[in-house]
């Protein structure tokens, strides 16, 4: 009784939160128009023509699509006749999932978890199973398809010892809603056991690995990287910093001032995050000297030009396959860090700084295998202090070729013994389906 009130408070408080959330989703399409466009999906309002009695996977953004796109895969040879409708939550996110699938899933936004908005984005699907991702546990949401006898599978669970702590604040809420999963897949056993403390059923929650280990070098992806390539109109030496937030790039900047002059050659790609800080981003390196240019202008990026700014979307994992040195954004605060496995996969020597929260299983193997160099600066360095510390670790990535091989082969190599886990999540969903 105490978690059905528990329930009905939680959707009575984000009903009446609801014209405040269409609020804040008009401020943030200010610098992003994108986010006041298809507002009905995020009520819950579904295209007509959507096909009915499938499953409906859900992605928060772009990263996680991209996690995805191995079990999709799957999915859509393994068993042709089921119906996915594939949901985001962020407009770049929606924009991966056209270029990766088109017309093979059917797609909108997940909508807010909001009792009239879900009810009637279930209403209109009635999905069979729907699947959620990593930590995105949605009480209203869940406890709708649970009364609705729909299947529940967590994929690619992860919930670290911070987190752990956070929910467990909103036990009386969070608790049955693990509860209500039929099956529970976690990265690692570390991550399963949380599950388990914080209320899982055991006997439901395995261990699978980590989707994001499941990349693979398309040949869409190749002949991109060959594109880009073409851009670069003189052979040079390439550091590539991907995913950067506000703070990143003043660090950055500061680095490669020092960096160009020993190796004047040297050209830095900078791939920002978000889409709205691009314009920003470039100005903010014409401020500081260097010659750059846009990715969007589809000019060649001659020898004079310091910076080759990517200020569009889709385009990280061929530009890992040009670099010569990868540093992964969001390490140098409290972001926690974007995933390394991508340059991973191209066997090049990554970068990172001392905040790598949000990948700590794969740092830990990557670490183990010596397939990273991370710094052992800490949030209380000055930001001298952290441009010495990336400074030193690229130049010393710079003077010596065969450490550089030797980096990247290493973490190549974890990304190989670690994969699998698209496959085993797919064939746990299907057993469910059809059991």
């Amino acid at each position: 009784m105490h978690y059905f009130i528990s329930l009905l408070l939680y959707r009575i408080l984000l009903l009446l939160l609801l014209p405040v959330l269409i609020v804040v989703l008009l401020l943030r399409s200010i610098n992003h128009p994108q986010y006041r466009y298809r507002i009905f999906e995020r009520l819950g309002f579904v295209n007509s023509d959507f096909k009915i009695g499938g499953i409906v996977i859900h992605a928060a953004s772009v990263g996680e699509v991209i996690a995805l796109k191995s079990y999709i895969e799957l999915l859509l040879q393994q068993a042709p006749e089921l119906i996915i409708t594939f949901t985001t939550f962020t407009p770049t996110g929606s924009a991966q999932v056209k270029k990766l699938f088109a017309d093979r899933v059917q797609h909108c936004y997940l909508p807010l978890d909001i009792w009239p908005c879900s009810w009637l984005f279930l209403k209109a699907l009635a999905p069979k199973a729907v699947v959620l991702m990593e930590t995105e546990l949605w009480p209203n949401l869940i406890a709708q398809c649970h009364q609705r006898g729909i299947i529940l599978q967590l994929i690619n669970g992860r919930l670290s010892d911070n987190s752990i702590n956070s929910y467990r604040k909103l036990s009386w809420l969070i608790k049955p809603s693990l509860q209500s999963f039929q099956q529970i897949l976690a990265q690692s056993s570390d991550n399963q056991k949380n599950f388990i403390a914080l209320g899982a059923d055991a006997e439901k929650c395995q261990v699978s690995g980590n989707l994001k280990y499941d990349l693979h070098i398309s040949e869409t992806v190749r002949k991109k990287a060959l594109l880009l390539a073409q851009f670069i109109a003189k052979q040079r030496k390439i550091w590539l910093v991907a995913s950067t937030h506000p703070g990143d790039e003043e660090l950055v900047l500061a680095s490669f001032a020092q960096l160009k002059v020993k190796y004047p050659e040297l050209l830095l790609v900078l791939v920002p995050r978000h889409p709205e800080r691009f314009e920003s981003i470039y100005q903010l390196c014409l401020a500081q000297g260097f010659q750059s240019i846009k990715r969007s202008t589809e000019r060649p990026v001659t020898s004079e030009n310091d910076i080759w700014l990517i200020d569009s979307l889709g385009e990280l994992l061929p530009l890992c396959g040009l670099a010569d040195i990868v540093t992964m954004g969001g390490s140098f605060s409290s972001i926690g860090g974007h995933n390394p496995l991508e340059p991973a996969l191209f066997k090049k020597p990554i970068v990172v700084g001392h905040d790598m929260k949000n990948f700590r299983a794969v740092m830990k193997q990557l670490t183990a295998k010596q397939g990273i160099m991370q710094l052992t600066t800490r949030d209380s360095y000055s930001r001298v202090q952290m441009t010495d510390a990336l400074t030193q670790a690229v130049d010393q990535l710079l003077q010596q070729p065969q450490m550089m091989e030797q980096l990247g082969q290493q973490a190549f190599n974890v990304v190989q013994a670690n994969q699998g886990a698209s496959e085993y999540s797919v064939q746990a969903l299907l057993a469910l389906v059809k059991h």
